[in-house]
C-alpha cells in the first residue's frame, strides 16, 4: 500500500522502522531532543520525521556537546560496541569540523584492524544551497568524501528513494553518508508503506531515451527530468539516469545508458574540479570510449564561493534549462555512428 510522503516523511519513517526493528539503532546530534526530534522550538519545520522522543525514550534520543568532532568520534566508539548510531549533523557544511574523525578513524577503522571491526554508522546532512544561506552554509561536499576509501555515499533525489535508501544504510556495516538536497525536502509522491530496503550502489532510470544520457546527481534529478521533457518537445529523446549512490556506484548502469545513446551530459550542483561528475566524465571515457559519437558535457556549479544575494546564486547551479543547453550543445556536434 502507498500514501502520499514528503522527502522528510519518508526520512522519518525509515528511521521509525529501523528504530522498531532494532534495538540498537539510536539517533544522536546536537539538540535533537527537543529540536528535531521532539515536535518543539526548530523542530517544527521537520516535524513530518514525528515525535521520536516520546516513542522511543532519551536513551535512544541522544543530544550531544556542539562538536561534530565530539559527535562523529562518539558515533564511532558507539558503534565499535554494538550499537547502530545513525548521526543527525544538520548543515553539511559541519562535516568538516570532523574531518579527522570521517578520514582517520572511521573511514580506516575496518582496514586497520583486518576487517575483525566495523562502524555500522550513518551520518545524515543537509545541502543548502540554493536557499541564500552564504558560503558557509551552502556546500556540496560530497565529491571531497568519495575521495576517502572506506566511505559509502548516497544522494537521494526522491522520497521513495530517501526511505529505500536509508533502511539500506542503517543496515549496512560501513560508515555511509547521506547528503540530502534540502531543497527537495518539501517534494511529496505516492511512497511504499510497507518496508522495503533499495541496495546501495543500484541507480535507476527514471526516464527512457535514445539520443543523448543525462546523468544527474541530488537536486539536479528533478532539474534533469524537466530539461527532458524539454527537449522532447523538440523531438530529442533524452534519457535520465540517477546513480542514487555515489559509492558504490552504478557505472555499469551509466555505461548500459551511454551505449544505446552514444551521448553523456552529467549534471550535479558541486563545483566542477574533481566532482562526481568529473569522476563519471572519466569512467565512461575509460569504458564506453568507442560509444561515444561527440564529447562528454558537465553541467555544474562554477568553482567559485557561494554568494549571499539571492539573485546572483540561482544562477549558479544546474537547473533544467542549462542542461537542456548543454545537450543540445552535445547533439550539434555529434558525429554519425
Amino acid at each position: 500500500m502507498k500514501s502520499v510522503m514528503s522527502y522528510l516523511g519518508a526520512i522519518g519513517a525509515a528511521q521509525r522502522e529501523a528504530m522498531d526493528a532494532d534495538e540498537r539503532v539510536i539517533i544522536i546530534g546536537e539538540d535533537v531532543e527537543a529540536n528535531v526530534y521532539g515536535t518543539t522550538g526548530a523542530g517544527k519545520a521537520r516535524a513530518a520525521e514525528g515525535d521520536f522522543l516520546q516513542r522511543y525514550g532519551k536513551n535512544r534520543i541522544r543530544n550531544t556537546p556542539i562538536s561534530e568532532e565530539i559527535i562523529v568520534g562518539a558515533a564511532a566508539g558507539a558503534a565499535m560496541t554494538g550499537l547502530r548510531p545513525l548521526v543527525d549533523l544538520s548543515y553539511s557544511s559541519f562535516t568538516y569540523l570532523a574531518m579527522d574523525q570521517f578520514v582517520n578513524q572511521i573511514a580506516k577503522n575496518r582496514f586497520m584492524f583486518g576487517g575483525q571491526a566495523s562502524i555500522p554508522v550513518v551520518f545524515r546532512s543537509a545541502m543548502f544551497y540554493g536557499l541564500n544561506t552564504g558560503a558557509h552554509h551552502s556546500d556540496r561536499p560530497y565529491p571531497m568524501y568519495m575521495n576517502v576509501p572506506g566511505l559509502k555515499i548516497i544522494t537521494p533525489a526522491s522520497p521513495s528513494d530517501a526511505k529505500g535508501l536509508l533502511r539500506s544504510a542503517i543496515d549496512c556495516d560501513d560508515p555511509v553518508l547521506i547528503f540530502e538536497a534540502c531543497p527537495l525536502w518539501p517534494m511529496k509522491e505516492e511512497v511504499e508503506e510497507d518496508e522495503y530496503w533499495i541496495p546501495l550502489g543500484v541507480g535507476r532510470t527514471l526516464r527512457e531515451g535514445t539520443d543523448i544520457t543525462i546523468v544527474a546527481i541530488s537536486g539536479a534529478v528533478p532539474e534533469a527530468v524537466a530539461a527532458a521533457e524539454e527537449l522532447a518537445k523538440e523531438g530529442i529523446s533524452a534519457e535520465v539516469f540517477d546513480p542514487r549512490t555515489l559509492v558504490p556506484m552504478d557505472i555499469e548502469g551509466i555505461i548500459k545508458s551511454v551505449t544505446k545513446t552514444g551521448r553523456l551530459v552529467v549534471a550535479d550542483p558541486a563545483h566542477q574540479t574533481c566532482s562526481a561528475a568529473s569522476e563519471i566524465s572519466a569512467l565512461v571515457a575509460e569504458h564506453a570510449w568507442d560509444s561515444l559519437t561527440a564529447p562528454i558535457k558537465r553541467v555544474t556549479t562554477p568553482d567559485t564561493q557561494i554568494p549571499f544575494s539571492p539573485a546572483l546564486e540561482k544562477h549558479l547551479y544546474p537547473n533544467r534549462l542549462s542542461i537542456a543547453a548543454a545537450a543540445r550543445s552535445v547533439l550539434k556536434v555529434s558525429q554519425p555512428v
